[in-house]
């Protein structure tokens, strides 16, 4: 088999050694067999990597690739829900035992109303465990979890590489990747875990059902004069969800979904008159609020794989799925991937099949498409009842919310389905070992 070379130099200066394994293995242009090749250090191809060396040990040869391994996790103040079933995950393979930030969601309320209005009467709220003593969330920063999935990695032996995946050739018993460094690694399976915008899913002829909503995302930190008592919040409105969401000691991160142009105006503004525009919708209730972080808007899109695999080659969190933000599941279905790929791998290793053949690959496919896409409309169908200004609509939305708010089986089942801890549940996700 003939393999194309990338024909790219890599790059040369390497972060702390902490953070690499046996980086000067990889100065020099080489072909090398391991089992599986991981395209992305982000959280969900690491926690597949630190799950797969936990369960098969380190003759099950993992590598991961990622230019973003050169130094530490950048601090930013972007942070993430994480739900019971991906904390399992998460406590199962070690790593969240490192950190020290993590903030349980204690209760969650929702309400539906117009800026304007003086009172936000609240239409539905939930208590935040899903087992006694078990929030049903937490809120963690992501450098902080990327930070100790990377530790976790290097202990288990997982080799993580500062370069990217340029081609790849796909043969009857490896597919064989070149990388930005001019070298060459064999693997029996390749998982694209590279971001909404996967390079490798293209490679892979993998195209994608997409849209953009014409929203963006607002993100900052805020701190508080009053305690938050680990209470979260949604509050709708006619521009889109405004999310309060608990943060260690006395500061919170908002979620401030409007129209893209609008948020853009918004970030733009002067800090003072930025405050006063988030103090309309945050409330004094907390009492003095004063903004830590710089405002930054993402755009929102929803956008799923037509295939999450094809020959020796898997798809993995936003590469395989990018939805709506409003219920704060992005990750956690990244994490869900993660735990179901681990399982089906493990399974056929143990076996000693191959972990690229096709009937692992279809079994994790079928395992996670109907996840991904019951989940995808789901967000993509609040999103859109929500985010309007139709008294009609509201009226309707509100009658359903306060129908579940007075029904226990009803908010039992949407805390499950939030949870990550309803149907065919991986076994990572249950908390037990591969």
């Amino acid at each position: 088999m003939q393999v194309r070379p990338a024909g790219v130099k890599g790059r040369t200066g390497l972060g702390p050694a902490c953070y690499l394994v046996a980086s000067r293995s990889w100065s020099k242009p080489m072909r090398t067999h391991v089992e599986i090749v991981i395209a992305g250090a982000g959280v969900a191809g690491l926690a597949l990597a630190a799950a797969l060396a936990r369960a098969l040990g380190p003759g099950f040869g993992i590598t991961v690739c990622d230019p973003a391994l050169a130094s530490p996790p950048a601090a930013d103040d972007r942070v993430s829900a994480i739900a019971a079933g991906a904390r399992r995950l998460l406590q199962s393979v070690g790593a969240w035992q490192r950190l020290n930030a993590a903030q349980p969601i204690r209760e969650m309320s929702i309400t539906d109303s117009r800026l304007e209005d003086v009172v936000r009467p609240e239409f539905l709220g939930f208590e935040g465990e899903v087992a006694d003593g078990e929030p049903f969330a937490h809120m963690v920063e992501n450098s902080a979890l990327n930070r100790a999935l990377r530790e976790v990695a290097i202990e288990t032996g997982v080799k993580l590489i500062p370069v990217s995946v340029e081609s790849l050739e796909i043969g009857s018993e490896s597919i064989v990747v070149a990388l930005s460094d001019a070298s060459h690694v064999a693997a029996r399976l390749l998982v694209a875990a590279d971001g909404a915008r996967s390079k490798l899913r293209g490679l892979a002829g993998i195209t994608t059902v997409s849209w953009s909503y014409g929203q963006a995302g607002i993100v900052a930190t805020i701190e508080h004069e009053r305690e938050h008592g680990g209470r979260a919040e949604e509050h709708f409105l006619p521009g889109g969800p405004f999310a309060i969401l608990p943060l260690t000691g006395k500061r919170s991160s908002i979620v401030w979904t409007e129209p893209s142009e609008e948020a853009e105006r918004l970030i733009r503004l002067p800090a003072s008159s930025f405050h006063e525009e988030l103090e309309r919708r945050f409330g004094l209730k907390l009492g003095e609020i004063e903004v830590v972080s710089k405002p930054a808007a993402h755009k929102l899109e929803f956008s799923v794989a037509r295939r999450f695999v094809a020959d020796r080659f898997a798809l993995l969190g936003d590469a395989a799925h990018v939805i709506h933000p409003v219920a704060g599941q992005g990750l956690n279905l990244g994490l869900r991937d993660a735990a179901a790929l681990a399982e089906c791998v493990a399974d056929a290793a143990r076996l000693g099949l191959d972990p690229g053949a096709p009937s692992v690959l279809e079994r994790y496919e079928r395992w996670r498409r109907f996840d991904t896409l019951s989940m995808g409309i789901a967000t993509d169908g609040l999103n859109r009842l929500f985010s309007n200004r139709s008294d009609l609509l509201r009226f309707a939305r509100d009658v359903g919310l306060g129908i579940v708010d007075r029904v226990p089986l009803l908010k039992d089942f949407f805390v499950g389905e939030a949870s990550g801890l309803t149907g065919e549940v991986p076994k990572l996700l249950r908390g037990e070992a591969l």
